[in-house]
């Protein structure tokens, strides 16, 4: 049954000790046995001030995630993300705040995590069953479907500690997206799969999420962030600094990462409304995406001002790979709304780019002001290989040249 009261976290703190050990895979299983009671954490009362030697991990993080929905954390090592996911699956408790999460967590936070390395992989499914609740009979109903999606059969017998990181990341995930939980959480650990085995992975957590079922993702490849979720995060130094699409916080992470920051300048003298796709955002590559960009013209438009620039940037990468602006087609903005017809032709590999829209100054390289920004995804194309489309043309010449 789907579950309908998704996640709530409302003003999360969590602190350390430097050179604090915490949570070594030895401390999981007991941890996870005892997130499997209690949806709602109340924190006792902490100290206002931090010791000589302690430090926030999170602070004051608030977020929700709806039924059906699937969202992406992201941000820096060390900026928060693991110790968020083990807040919410209750392996760690906060010091401050509330948070509420209702029903069973399938959850793949570190690989081999939970998995008894001397138990053989059927061992394992029984056992992580057993630490969800789950009876023996539910277990085995599942059995067949968790080893056929791992793709592991041959090693089913084998102890898992003669296991690879991949195939652990496989069982692990298949047990965790397969064992009917209410709310699926991912780290970073599908990183170890292959490519097919991710695209696998991927297309469950839609069909998750589709159900009805909140999920929770991090990970460093920003491109499937951008193309399987439909709302990200981003942490800074254990604090949210985004939120809101993925193009848009992935967006924001690349110009922090980047030193490009944001924008800067209250006194643009454009202002961007709005920019949305005329048809899809998905197209073939070499083919053309169609943005209509709403905006107002507030001020007087200096020479080294871009009205209306445009970034298109990899999202795999996070490099600008395109840039083009108003004022090379010799625009001129009057006072007043305006509309603006963009069209590009996507002649680059496939893959998830950003299209970063915004007034920009060109003499400081910076941003005065940024409007939306928008996911494109480039599907296969059969007619060249590469990082862009030359549009190469080749044809027998009719007349060979003469050879001596």
């Amino acid at each position: 049954m789907p579950n309908t009261s998704g996640i709530r976290f409302e003003g999360i703190w969590k602190k350390f000790r430097r050179g604090e050990v915490h949570n070594s895979l030895r401390d999981l299983v007991p941890a996870m046995v005892r997130r499997t009671f209690a949806g709602r954490a109340q924190p006792s009362a902490v100290p206002q001030q931090l010791g000589a030697s302690e430090f926030w991990a999170l602070r004051d993080v608030s977020f929700t995630v709806e039924p059906g929905q699937c969202v992406g954390v992201i941000g820096q090592n060390g900026a928060g993300k693991s110790t968020l996911l083990k807040v919410l699956t209750r392996i760690l408790r906060p010091n401050r705040g509330t948070y509420h999460v209702d029903g069973r967590i399938g959850a793949l936070l570190e690989i081999a995590a939970g998995f008894h390395p001397d138990l053989n992989g059927r061992e394992n499914i029984y056992l992580q069953g057993a630490i969800m609740g789950m009876d023996q009979r539910h277990i085995q109903s599942k059995f067949d479907e968790i080893v056929a999606f791992s793709e592991i059969e041959s090693f089913i017998e084998t102890p898992v500690k003669r296991y690879s990181s991949g195939m652990n990341a496989r069982l692990g995930f298949s047990i965790a997206a397969h064992l009917d939980p209410d709310v699926l959480i991912i780290d970073e650990v599908l990183a170890v799969g292959d490519y097919t085995f991710q695209r696998k992975a991927f297309g469950r957590i839609r069909d998750l999420a589709r159900s009805g079922m909140p999920v929770v993702v991090v990970s460093h490849q920003l491109d499937r962030i951008a193309e399987l979720c439909t709302a990200a995060l981003l942490l800074t130094a254990g604090a949210v600094t985004a939120q809101g699409s993925p193009a848009s916080v992935i967006g924001a992470y690349l110009r922090g990462s980047t030193g490009e920051g944001a924008p800067s300048d209250a006194s643009s003298p454009l202002r961007i409304d709005s920019a949305e796709f005329v048809g899809s955002g998905d197209v073939l590559s070499g083919g053309v995406v169609h943005i209509s960009i709403r905006g107002d013209a507030v001020g007087t438009i200096s020479r080294h001002i871009e009205p209306v620039g445009i970034l298109v940037r990899s999202a795999q990468s996070g490099e600008i790979v395109y840039a083009t602006g108003s004022s090379l087609y010799k625009l001129e903005f009057a006072i007043g709304a305006f509309v603006l017809d963009v069209q590009l032709q996507m002649n680059v590999q496939p893959g998830i780019y950003l299209l970063e829209i915004g007034v920009f100054d060109r003499a400081d390289e910076r941003a005065l002001a940024l409007g939306p920004t928008l996911n494109v995804r480039v599907l296969e194309s059969t007619t060249y290989l590469g990082v862009v489309n030359l549009n190469a043309q080749m044809r027998f010449d009719r007349e060979p040249a003469h050879r001596a």
